[in-house]
C-alpha cells in the first residue's frame, strides 16, 4: 500500500490551466475514439511528386510513369490538379498517442506519468499486462485457425438439428464455454462467420440478429469468469492484487446465473419472432460431390479458387452463393494435429498460470508471461514445423487456386470486352480501343495480387495511412476474419496500396463506369463521338499511375513477395500472426498515460471524492449498482472498457487512499462488491449502445461487413440495450447477494 499511500490527493491542482488542459484533452480523445474520423491533408504535386520519385529512385516503390498533362474536362477546379489529397484517420490508434505527445509537449505529462503509464505503478504494470495477452492470444487464435472452432459449431448445429430453439439453445451454451476457455477473441473471429453462413444459408430465417447478437453478448459474458480472457480482467486484477483463482471464485455464480436468466429472456422476450429464431429451421442441402470433397484449409491463399471468388464478387446472395456458404460451414476444414496440440497447450498453460498465482508470495511474486510466453513459442514451434512439413502440398494448392482465379477473372475481363465490342459495333460505330481499354489486362493482372478489401474504387489523388499497417496489398489472401491488426477498424484501413494499385484505383473505377454503368456523357445507344472519346483520353492520360516495371525489384514488391511466401509456407503462423491484437499495445499504453496524468493533475482525485461522497449515501448496494451502472456507461465514452477499467482502477485506488489517511476503513463487503461489480460492467459493457465500448465489437462488426451484414448504430444499441440492461440488473443482484453471505463487515483486507 506504500506506492498508494504516496498519490496526491490534492484537489487544488485541477485549477491549473495544464490540469484542465489534460482533461479536456483526455475527453476529446475519447470522441475521437467512439467517433473516428480522417483528416485531409493536402499537399502541392510538385512535392509529392518529388517523394514518390525519392522513394522510386531508393527502390522503395515502383517508378511512376508521367502522361501528357491535360487540363481537366468540363471546367474542374485547377485546385485538384495542383494538390494531392491525403487522408490521416483518427481513431482509436492515433488519437490517444497524438494526445500524448500534445501534453508532453506542453509539459502537462513529463517522465512520471510515462514511466508509470509503460513499465507500472500502484499494482499495475502495462508492460506485463500486454505481453500476457498477446502471447496467450496466440495460443488463443492458432487453435482457432487450426479450424476447431468450426468444426465444433459444425457437430453443435448437427447436433441441434433443424430445430430452431434447441440449435439455439445448443449453440449459446457452447459460445460460452468456449468463451470462458479462450476468452472472446477467437469466437469473434470464427463464430461470426459461422453464423453469417448459416443464417445465410437457411430459407426461413429472415433476419441474422438474433443469432449474432447472442454470440456477441454470451462471448462478452464468458469472458469475465478468468482473469486471463480478457485484458480488462489482466488490469483490475493488478490492481487490487487479485489471486486469479480468487478472481474466478468470485466471479463465476454472477456469470453463469447471468447467463442461465438472460436465455430464455432473449428466446421469448427479445427475439420472440419466428422470423428470427424459426421453430424448425430449413437449410439448403450439400450435394454428394461436395460433401465427398476433400475440406481445403483456409489460411492457405487461394485454397478455394475461383469459389471464394464467386462468393465475394459474383454470387453474394444468390442461390449459387448460398451453396458456396453452406460448403464452408457443412464440410469444414480441421487440422486435428494442430487442434489437440493447441487444446493440451492451452489447459496446461491455464493451469500452470492458475497453481502458480494461487502459492506465490505477494513479494516473490513473478511477472505471469513468464508462463504464457514459452508456451507461446512452443506453439509457434509446432505451426512452423508443421507448415514447413507440409509446405509443398500448401504451394501446390495455393498455385493451383491462384491460377484458376486468375483464368476466371481474364474470362470476365474478355467477356466484358467482347459485349462492349459488340454494342459498339451494333450502334455503328467503329471505337479504336483508348487507354482505358488497354488497361484492362494491367487490371486484371493486378486484381490478381490484391484482396477483396483493396479492390474498392478510390481517387488517384487520395492517400490513406495507417500507422504500423502493412500495405492492403499484403492482405490479399487473410483467411481468418481480421482483429485489430485486426483490430484496426475497417474505414480507417488502406483502401490503396501506394505500390501498384494507386494507379489502377483509377483503371477500375473507368472499367465499371464502363461496364456496369453509363458514363455520364454517353449517348444512350452506347456509342460516343469522337470528342467524347479525346475527352476521357485526356482526362486518363493526365493521372499518374505507379506501375511496376518488370525485372525490378523494389522493397514493396520484396515485401510483397515475402508475404505471399510466408502465406504459402507457413499458412497457421502467418494467419495467427496477422490476427493477433498488436493495435491494443499502443492503445493501451496512450490510454495508461493519459489516465496517469488523471492522476497527477488532481482529477482523478476529484472522481474519487464524488464516489466516496456517493457509497457514503447509498452503502454496499449503491456501491455495487453505482459502480455497475458506471463502468457500463464508461464504457461507450471512455476510450472502451480497456481505457474505462484503467480510469476506475485509479479512481478506486484514490478512495482506498482517502480512507486510509482519514483513518476510516471501508468494509470489506463494499470494497470488494465494488470492485467486482466493475469486473462485470467492464465485460457486459462491452454489448451496450457503441461498437468502440470494446475492440471486439470492432472486429465483430467488420467482420459481418465482409459477410455482407451490415448493423448500424442505432440497430446496435436499441438492440443490446435491453440484453445489457438484463444481464446487469440480474449480474449485480447476484453479486449483492454473494457479498452479503461470504464477506462481512470488517475492514477490508487486499
Amino acid at each position: 500500500m506504500q506506492d498508494i499511500e504516496l498519490q496526491d490527493l490534492d484537489t487544488g491542482k485541477i485549477k491549473n490551466w495544464r490540469s484542465i488542459v489534460t482533461l479536456l484533452v483526455f475527453v476529446i480523445t475519447n470522441i475521437i475514439v467512439l467517433f473516428p474520423f480522417r483528416v485531409p491533408i493536402y499537399l502541392p504535386r510538385p512535392l509529392s511528386n518529388a517523394v514518390l520519385d525519392a522513394l522510386s529512385y531508393l527502390r522503395v516503390i515502383s517508378p511512376r510513369e508521367i502522361h501528357s498533362h491535360h487540363g481537366y474536362p468540363n471546367g474542374c477546379n485547377e485546385q485538384v490538379k495542383l494538390y494531392t489529397r491525403l487522408s490521416f484517420p483518427m481513431n482509436f490508434v492515433t488519437a490517444p498517442l497524438i494526445a500524448d505527445l500534445f501534453l508532453l509537449a506542453i509539459l502537462a505529462i513529463g517522465r512520471t506519468e510515462v514511466y508509470a503509464g509503460t513499465i507500472g505503478s500502484d499494482g499495475i504494470s502495462p508492460i506485463d499486462i500486454m505481453a500476457f495477452f498477446i502471447t496467450l492470444a496466440y495460443i488463443a487464435i492458432s487453435i482457432d485457425a487450426s479450424g476447431l472452432i468450426r468444426y465444433l459449431a459444425f457437430k453443435v448445429l448437427q447436433k441441434g438439428g433443424q430445430v430452431g430453439h434447441r440449435l439455439f439453445f445448443y449453440l449459446y451454451l457452447f459460445f460460452f464455454c468456449l468463451g470462458s476457455f479462450i476468452g472472446n477473441d477467437p469466437i469473434i473471429l470464427s463464430g461470426t462467420a459461422f453464423l453469417a453462413y448459416m443464417t445465410r444459408v437457411s430459407s426461413n430465417i429472415i433476419h441474422p440478429r438474433a443469432w449474432i447478437h447472442t454470440q456477441f453478448a454470451i462471448a462478452n459474458i464468458a469472458s469475465a469468469i478468468l482473469v486471463s480472457s480478457n485484458p480488462t480482467n489482466l488490469v483490475l486484477a493488478g490492481a487490487f492484487r487479485i489471486k486469479f483463482i480468487i478472481y474466478t471464485a468470485n466471479m463465476i455464480v454472477p456469470v453463469v446465473v447471468t447467463a442461465i436468466i438472460l436465455f430464455p429472456f432473449l428466446l421469448y422476450i427479445v427475439f420472440a419472432d419466428e422470423s428470427l429464431i424459426p421453430f424448425s429451421i430449413k437449410m439448403h442441402e450439400l450435394s454428394e460431390e461436395a460433401k465427398a470433397r476433400k475440406p481445403v484449409n483456409p489460411n492457405i491463399p487461394h485454397a478455394r479458387g475461383n469459389a471464394e471468388e464467386n462468393e465475394k464478387e459474383l454470387h453474394a446472395n444468390d442461390e449459387q452463393g448460398k451453396l458456396l456458404s453452406l460448403e464452408e460451414i457443412m464440410n469444414p476444414f480441421l487440422d486435428r494435429g494442430g487442434a489437440t496440440f493447441g487444446a493440451v497447450v492451452m489447459t496446461a498453460t491455464l493451469v500452470t498460470l492458475l497453481a502458480l498465482n494461487a502459492t506465490a508470495q505477494a513479494k516473490s511474486e513473478h511477472p505471469v508471461y513468464w508462463v504464457t510466453l514459452p508456451a507461446a513459442f512452443v506453439m509457434f514451434c509446432w505451426d512452423v514445423s508443421f507448415g514447413w512439413y507440409h509446405r509443398h502440398n500448401t504451394r501446390e494448392i495455393a498455385r493451383n487456386g491462384r491460377q484458376e482465379v486468375e483464368n476466371a477473372r481474364a474470362e470476365r475481363e474478355h467477356r466484358e470486352e467482347e459485349a462492349r465490342r459488340v454494342a459498339q459495333e451494333e450502334g455503328g460505330q467503329a471505337v479504336e480501343l483508348d487507354d482505358i481499354t488497354v488497361s484492362g489486362a494491367i487490371l486484371a493482372h493486378t486484381e490478381s495480387m490484391v484482396g477483396d478489401d483493396d479492390r474498392r474504387t478510390n481517387p488517384t489523388d487520395e492517400t490513406t495511412f495507417v500507422p504500423d499497417s502493412p500495405s492492403p496489398s499484403f492482405r490479399q489472401i487473410v483467411p481468418l476474419e481480421s482483429s485489430v491488426a485486426m483490430l484496426v477498424p475497417r474505414d480507417d484501413q488502406l483502401e490503396v496500396s501506394r505500390a501498384a494499385t494507386s494507379g489502377v484505383s483509377t483503371l477500375d473505377e473507368k472499367k465499371k463506369q464502363g461496364s456496369d454503368s453509363r458514363l455520364p456523357n454517353e449517348n444512350p445507344s452506347g456509342t460516343k463521338s469522337s470528342g467524347e472519346i479525346d475527352e476521357e483520353r485526356r482526362t486518363f492520360s493526365e493521372r499518374v499511375k505507379i506501375q511496376p516495371e518488370a525485372g525490378r525489384a523494389t522493397l514493396v514488391s520484396l515485401a510483397k513477395n515475402s508475404y505471399r511466401w510466408s502465406q504459402e509456407t507457413f499458412p497457421t503462423v502467418t494467419a495467427v500472426l496477422w490476427h493477433l491484437p498488436f493495435a491494443l499495445v499502443p492503445f493501451a499504453f496512450a490510454m495508461f498515460v493519459l489516465v496517469q496524468g488523471l492522476v497527477t493533475k488532481g482529477w482523478v482525485a476529484v472522481f474519487a471524492y464524488g464516489w466516496d461522497h456517493w457509497v457514503n449515501k447509498t452503502g454496499t448496494i449503491g456501491a455495487i449498482g453505482g459502480m455497475g451502472f458506471l463502468s457500463v456507461i464508461l464504457c461507450n465514452f471512455a476510450g472502451t472498457n480497456i481505457g474505462t477499467t484503467i480510469l476506475l482502477s485509479r479512481v478506486i485506488q484514490s478512495w482506498q487512499t482517502i480512507h486510509e489517511y482519514n483513518n476510516i476503513p471501508i468494509s470489506d463487503r463494499t470494497f470488494w462488491g465494488t470492485v467486482y461489480s466493475m469486473a462485470l460492467g467492464v465485460n457486459y459493457g462491452a454489448f451496450s449502445t457503441a461498437f468502440s465500448a470494446s475492440l471486439a465489437g470492432l472486429l465483430w462488426r467488420d467482420i459481418l461487413a465482409r459477410k455482407h451484414i451490415r448493423v448500424r448504430r442505432l440497430d446496435f444499441a436499441s438492440v443490446n440495450l435491453p440484453i445489457i440492461a438484463i444481464a446487469m440488473a440480474v449480474g449485480c443482484a447476484v453479486l449483492v447477494g454473494e457479498v452479503y453471505i461470504i464477506r462481512g463487515t470488517g475492514e477490508y483486507h487486499l
